[in-house]
């Protein structure tokens, strides 16, 4: 038996960057007294999700891994707490930038820096303006806990995030996410549909999964946004464990086997049967040729 307790959260972010720092620290806090050892926060949490609309000043909340104030800040909770946080952050590198996320262990190490590898641009989601495609692939590491793979909201949509995490031996699955109301689409709710879409993840990969989504209204030029919440924890054949209300700022956990998941995954034979050489489609945009 190998045990390990995780945690959702939820926030409202403003435009007070230490502010929103503080909030999360106090969240983390909480998880961390509620037994909690791996504890997502949200995506982008220093600011409200400023991709809503394409601005041009914005690019300047861009900062390189080594000057965030967030990772910086959270490294050090990490070592007093002993808890692995996992912190996403705006990062700039040269004159690229990347929606990227500093895996941070007990320690206060930062594992690994990953870099969201599938851009959305949709109204109301303008990242492609903001964010160059991830270059570093997708990241498993060692934590003190147990390994661990990550994805960032969008990756979230794709079943080949879930499964490359999985066969790099992913133990679980977490994704800090921003995700709300679409504005050509108003009475569009797909919560619903968001969670079905990860709860398939863990089952197809028997793997805990972790989702973290932000709350509140925001305002990002003319355009506004209302986020739905609803974080959630996932257990390895995708059940909820627990999740969360769609507007309240919360902090949920929920402990899991990871020896009796790896067992599972075992006795199903899931990736003893899967025939690599039968998917060339996968490798292709349109079905035919393949990329690269």
């Amino acid at each position: 038996m190998r045990n390990v307790t995780l945690a959702a959260t939820q926030m409202a972010c403003g435009w007070d960057v230490d502010e929103n720092i503080a909030t999360a620290e106090h969240i983390v806090i909480r998880a961390a007294e509620a037994g909690a050892q791996m504890i997502l926060l949200q995506e982008l949490f220093e600011r409200p999700y400023f991709c809503r609309e394409q601005t041009l000043e914005f690019l300047d909340f861009a900062q390189p891994l080594g000057q965030n104030k967030a990772v910086a800040h959270f490294q050090s909770i990490a070592r007093k707490l002993g808890v692995v946080l996992p912190i996403s952050y705006y990062e700039e590198c040269g004159l690229a930038r990347y929606n990227s996320l500093a895996v941070i262990d007990t320690n206060g190490e930062i594992l690994t820096n990953y870099r969201k590898t599938h851009i959305p641009q949709a109204p109301g989601y303008e990242e492609k303006f903001y964010f160059s495609p991830g270059d570093t692939g997708f990241q498993v590491v060692q934590t003190k806990f147990g390994r661990l793979g990550c994805g960032i909201c969008w990756d979230q949509w794709f079943p080949e995030t879930a499964r490359s995490l999985a066969l790099k031996g992913a133990e679980v699955l977490m994704y800090p996410t921003a995700i709300g109301n679409e504005p050509n689409s108003p009475d569009l709710d797909s919560s619903g549909h968001w969670r079905r879409t990860m709860q398939g993840h863990a089952a197809a990969n028997m793997v805990p999964l972790v989702a973290s989504n932000r709350i509140g209204e925001e305002l990002v030029g003319d355009t506004p946004g209302t986020y739905y919440g609803t974080s959630f924890i996932a257990g390895y054949t995708g059940e909820i464990l627990t999740d969360t209300a769609k507007a309240v700022e919360d902090v949920i956990t929920a402990t899991v086997d990871l020896d009796a998941a790896a067992e599972f995954r075992g006795s199903w034979g899931i990736f003893r049967d899967r025939r690599p050489e039968m998917y060339h489609t996968l490798r292709t945009l349109d079905g035919q040729t393949p990329v690269g």
